[in-house]
């Protein structure tokens, strides 16, 4: 049975930025502790909804190493470091581990995408030149390509191959993935909106976007279901669900920053090619967190 990175909700942490575009690492280090101390197991740090596509790898290495200091050991801190160029991928890798993160997030190869043969000698190329252990990022949506449970089987027998965040919307893939690889790999979940199904599977948690605003009800939803606790688990997802859609309503992470500066942590807008969320989606973002109440005073 290999060591679980965490188990509960991990935050998909944003990056905070400045009104030039550069990093706010002030705003960076309140986020720190508001996630950890508001329940969130793990910080993922440069991850999608952290913008990574549009961060230098000093900007990458630079955040790492502040959320690292930051969190003082209190929680780890998981390093998105994948690439669809698997040397580039290892040099990314081999950078945040420096930087002092505790796991990898990698994510799958995109636009060049591969085939299942592909993934196998991807990720073991990889898993075989790091120290730290690997939680693999299978998101279709974005890169095109998928994951299958058979696999996953493959990729599990790695011993720096620990976990995967799954994203890949498909619930009898996911069931057959835990199925086929049990303990060998943790499952979490990669999609807010199946948090709770997935933990149903034997999921060990969830890499969240909707924590960076709702991070206490997000580790309720993964404590009480750990605990035994299944209503209780069920009616906290159920009650937030319509925040986790609502943070969905343009491209990750638009939604998510906006929501954070109404609830009182202004982390700017994102890098083009992202842009500022509409009007009428900036409307109903508000009303629903204003019917949690969530806003700022």
């Amino acid at each position: 049975m290999k060591k679980t990175v965490f188990t509960g909700s991990a935050v998909a942490l944003v990056t905070p930025m400045k009104e030039d575009g550069s990093i706010d690492y002030d705003m960076l280090e309140r986020l720190v502790d508001f996630q950890i101390q508001n329940g969130s197991e793990g910080i993922v740090a440069c991850a999608t909804t952290g913008e990574s596509p549009v961060l230098s790898v000093e900007e990458h290495c630079k955040i790492v190493r502040c959320i690292v200091k930051k969190a003082g050991g209190r929680v780890p801190v998981i390093a998105s470091s994948g690439s669809n160029d698997t040397k580039s991928a290892v040099e990314l890798s081999k950078a945040v581990e420096d930087a002092g993160a505790d796991a990898l997030l990698t994510i799958t190869p995109y636009y060049n995408k591969t085939s299942q043969e592909g993934f196998v000698r991807h990720f073991f190329y990889i898993a075989d030149r790091v120290k730290l252990p690997m939680i693999l990022y299978n998101i279709p949506s974005r890169t095109g390509c998928n994951i299958r449970p058979e696999t996953y089987k493959r990729l599990a027998e790695h011993p720096n191959i620990v976990g995967v965040k799954e994203a890949n919307g498909n619930l009898a893939e996911n069931a057959r993935t835990a199925a086929l690889c049990g303990d060998d790999l943790a499952l979490y979940s990669g999609e807010d909106s199946l948090t709770l199904p997935i933990l149903s599977l034997g999921g060990k948690g969830v890499v969240s976007t909707s924590a960076n605003v709702i991070p206490k009800e997000m580790d309720e939803i993964c404590r009480n279901y750990f605990q035994g606790n299944f209503s209780r688990s069920r009616a906290v997802f159920l009650k937030y669900l319509d925040v986790m859609n609502a943070l969905f309503l343009d491209v990750n992470p638009i939604p998510v920053k906006a929501a954070l500066k109404m609830i009182g942590f202004d982390c700017g807008g994102c890098r083009l090619p992202l842009t500022e969320l509409n009007a009428e989606n900036t409307q109903k973002l508000r009303a629903v967190l204003q019917g949690h109440g969530l806003l700022a005073g």
